[in-house]
């Protein structure tokens, strides 16, 4: 998205979220006068805050920055549902998660698709060598997170159930420590922990998303926050679509910058980062399907307890409101 086409996004954005009605500015509370963002160990959220520029834009309106590091979407959402944090960003499982739970939170934009950011990996030297060979397998996952639903699909592609393998639910570290030792057959991952494994252990990938999931990344708000400072949540978006923009045709320099943040060598980022998906954006219809298939696919597999509207949780839902 060149410049123009990004502001008049954000503009937009801007537009839909000053439309609740509600004070703001000069009558805010003292806590509303922070924004306390949610990242994960790796991202645009983590560019953003090694780069410092979404602090000086707010720091005229008084209005500090708070970074919160989660391991993954579902405790990052969990966070947001409890009221730890304000803004952060996850993929396209944990929000389905999240608001099947009751999570009070709002969809405020996304990036385009990263279908080869996931991937189900097999150590070099495993026998398996098609989707098939998975049936009756220990599988690695972080449960409600991105690739719930790519190991779903690739079920599916392969004709298997979900009831046909043994998923075992671990956080990205303990994953990868089961993989090494050989407890799990496989592990389906995300970046930059899919190139880690690759790089450092020679791990195999049996089957990336491409062609069966979007992988689309979101940046979700509380709808309390997004109701009292509408203005801080569109700030936030727009400096993340800043750094997206720069970081798409800088892969080089922004690896260099996530280096110290994440503690992971240049080239095993700079592989992460060339399959990652660049240039944020409003939430689309055609988006929050494909977010209502996914939610579908989950309570029909029971893995969320009640059927769920993801239409509920955008901010075209909070323009209705002011509407009445």
């Amino acid at each position: 998205m060149n410049a123009g086409a990004r502001a008049k996004a954000m503009s937009v954005l801007l537009g839909i979220l000053l439309a609740a009605p509600f004070p703001y500015g000069q009558n805010s509370s003292r806590a509303d006068n922070v924004i306390r963002i949610g990242y994960q160990k790796y991202g645009t959220l983590v560019l953003l805050k090694a780069r410092g520029t979404l602090e000086k834009r707010l720091a005229a309106s008084h209005v500090k920055v708070q970074w919160i590091e989660f391991p993954a979407g579902p405790q990052l959402l969990e966070g947001l549902n409890v009221g730890s944090i304000d803004f952060g960003t996850a993929g396209e499982a944990p929000p389905i998660f999240a608001q099947a739970a009751g999570a009070d939170m709002v969809y405020a934009g996304y990036e385009p698709q990263a279908s080869a950011g996931e991937a189900l990996v097999v150590p070099k030297d495993s026998p398996i060598r098609s989707l098939s060979d998975l049936r009756g397998k220990k599988i690695a996952l972080n449960k409600g997170s991105n690739v719930h639903y790519l190991l779903v699909k690739l079920l599916e592609k392969a004709g298997l159930k979900y009831g046909d393998i043994d998923p075992i639910y671990l956080a990205p570290a303990d994953a990868r420590a089961a993989f090494e030792r050989g407890s799990v057959a496989a592990w389906v991952i995300w970046e930059p922990f899919l190139a880690a494994v690759q790089n450092q252990t020679g791990a195999r990938i049996l089957a990336d998303g491409q062609g069966l999931v979007s992988n689309h990344q979101f940046f979700l708000a509380s709808r309390t926050y997004a109701h009292k400072r509408p203005e801080v949540v569109s700030a936030a978006l727009d400096e993340v679509a800043r750094v997206d923009s720069w970081a798409k045709t800088n892969l080089g320099d922004a690896a260099t910058a996530l280096e110290p943040q994440i503690g992971l060598d240049h080239a095993t980022l700079q592989l992460a980062l060339s399959r990652g998906g660049y240039g944020v954006k409003p939430v689309t219809d055609a988006v929050m399907a494909e977010q209502q298939q996914i939610a579908d696919a989950f309570y029909d597999l029971r893995l969320i307890p009640k059927h769920i509207n993801v239409r509920d949780a955008t901010l075209k839902d909070l323009q209705a409101q002011a509407g009445h």
